[in-house]
């Protein structure tokens, strides 16, 4: 993850799950050994909301939720400029503050 991560930055959190029935966004679907269930990862959509004084990112959610994430966690990455735009409606805006996409 890029040191220089800020406030309002979009970001995309891999999450692995397990489930009978996978969404449509599911990626790397794998059945278990008796076909009962099957383990994907699914993109989840974050905005940075704060930078810790740790260095680990606190994370916001579309429905509000937040997360306290390392910012070394293999699963986290900084969303690329066409996944900003692609997703936009994805991502989360933080109170009082606009997301721009310039950079």
């Amino acid at each position: 993850m890029n040191p220089r991560v800020k406030p309002g930055d979009p970001v995309i959190y891999r999450v692995h799950k397990n489930s009978t029935d996978p969404g449509p966004r599911a990626r790397e679907v794998h059945p278990s050994q008796h076909g009962e269930l099957y383990s994907y990862q699914v993109d989840k959509f974050w905005t940075v909301a704060e930078v810790l004084s740790d260095g680990s990112l606190q994370l916001v959610t579309r429905t509000g939720k937040q997360h306290i994430v390392s910012a070394d966690d293999p699963r986290l990455r900084a969303a690329r400029w066409w996944e900003r735009w692609l997703y936009r409606n994805r991502f989360p805006s933080l109170p009082g503050n606009q997301i721009t996409s310039a950079d």
